[in-house]
């Protein structure tokens, strides 16, 4: 009820708290920032000619599933620090600014810069991200129906930054350089951040530290009461779905691994008679989710008003089959590229049409995962529970880069079609799982949706 009444009477936009797109505008930027970085990474890594380190593919792929996992690993420390003491408000102020320095780092052409940038967005990435998740949670009272809503609109957000970054960051790297493309991407961040700092009344007391936050009294409190069953049961399916999204995630984050490569290497890139950057590429995901995310989000008000809204664990299991079936399209449309070629020229359609259906699986497991997570989490524990979610996304991120490290010996010893195949067959199967235990997995929440 707090929380409730410390909004009651704040304006709306699209029937949302403002808030909301104040926490949408510095977590685009930073996404901006985010996935700018992520589109360079293992092509900045792998080349050999215009100023990059000269990695092999493996080596390449390693490195980028170690900086993604420990990102998300991080965000263990980061919830505890903002749950404990820092506050959400203040945890997000102080990972923007590291962020910006990490990216302002990597815009120095040196290797031991290289290393500290990487260090830097770990460690700000790790505060600022679980936090701000946090937060949007924290606008709407408990078993409000649009948090499921609020969290696709505020996804939206995340994907209007990850249009832009690759485009923008990618198109620098290719016209001036790749320090100059990792330098831009601080811009962002330092954007997002002062505005956020400047119009952080608009939240009111949400995301202060506890000693200035009357809900985060309640916290303190509260942390002092034993767990009942029915919480226990409803952080067990936490658990569960995040085991789930370990899969996804492992799958998902080819993205920016092997296929990115693919892009890179075996596909025609030419588009109206210009060639894109296969960085740009990546913002293929983003667009799709900026045309799809409100209508989806329509889709799940409409289903919930006449009482057939999925559950969150079926909404995972359609989420794992729209992606498998994302890699059905790969592994048949590459059966023709030669046991162990290094190169192809598939249609850039190929990929358009690849992230057109992983979209649709993202769209029912990350939103409708954050979503999940505030609405069955203690509020002693949010912010750890949403480190726990981000970690999960951190093993599946390891697997990420591990998978797309075998690409080349994969491609030898059988094809690029089986590469792909292995995707196909680990979505599938979690799918099924989900679909089966989906009842009971409903029932252990208890009600929430």
């Amino acid at each position: 009820m707090i929380q409730k009444n410390l909004l009651m009477n704040e304006k709306t936009l699209f029937g949302h708290p403002r808030s909301l797109f104040l926490l949408f505008f510095a977590e685009m930027w930073e996404r901006f920032s985010f996935y700018g970085m992520r589109a360079l990474l293992v092509l900045y890594l792998i080349d050999k000619t215009q100023g990059g380190q000269g990695w092999n593919r493996a080596d390449a792929s390693s490195l980028y599933g170690n900086y993604l996992s420990a990102i998300y690993l991080t965000s263990i420390a980061g919830g505890y620090l903002a749950d404990r003491y820092l506050g959400y408000r203040k945890a997000v102020l102080i990972g923007g600014a590291i962020i910006v320095l990490g990216h302002l780092s990597l815009a120095f052409d040196s290797l031991t810069f290289f290393y500290l940038g990487i260090c830097l967005l770990v460690a700000g990435t790790g505060l600022l991200k679980p936090n701000i998740s946090s937060m949007v949670g924290q606008l709407y009272p408990d078993g409000s129906k649009l948090k499921d809503s609020a969290y696709t609109i505020f996804y939206m957000g995340i994907n209007v930054g990850g249009f832009f970054g690759p485009i923008v960051c990618g198109e620098l790297a290719k016209v001036y350089g790749w320090h100059y493309g990792f330098g831009i991407a601080a811009f962002g961040m330092m954007l997002g951040l002062l505005v956020f700092y400047l119009k952080q009344d608009m939240l009111g007391t949400i995301g202060l530290q506890p000693s200035q936050s009357d809900t985060f009294k309640i916290d303190k409190n509260a942390a002092k009461i034993p767990l009942t069953a029915i919480e226990r049961d409803r952080l067990m399916v936490i658990g569960i779905l995040s085991f789930f999204s370990i899969v996804f995630w492992m799958s998902f984050e080819q993205a920016g691994a092997s296929i990115n490569i693919f892009a890179q290497d075996y596909t025609d890139k030419h588009i109206f008679g210009y060639e894109v950057s296969a960085a740009s590429i990546q913002s293929v995901n983003s667009f799709w989710i900026i045309v799809l995310a409100i209508p989806m989000s329509w889709i799940w008000v409409k289903l919930d008003a006449v009482k057939r809204n999925p559950s969150s664990p079926y909404k995972f299991a359609w989420g794992l089959f729209f992606l498998g079936t994302a890699f059905i399209l790969m592994a048949v449309a590459t059966q023709d590229i030669p046991q162990g070629a290094m190169t192809a020229s598939k249609s850039l359609w190929l990929l358009i049409a690849f992230y057109a259906l992983q979209t649709v699986g993202e769209l029912c497991i990350s939103p409708v995962g954050l979503a999940t997570v505030n609405k069955l989490s203690p509020p002693q524990l949010l912010g750890f529970m949403y480190g726990i979610w981000f970690s999960a996304t951190a093993v599946g991120n390891k697997l990420a880069g591990f998978l797309s490290s075998l690409i080349d010996d994969l491609q030898k010893a059988h094809s690029m079609s089986y590469f792909f195949g292995v995707f196909v067959v680990a979505t599938f199967v979690m799918s099924a799982i989900a679909f089966v235990f989906g009842k009971k997995l409903t029932a252990m929440m208890h009600g929430v949706k």
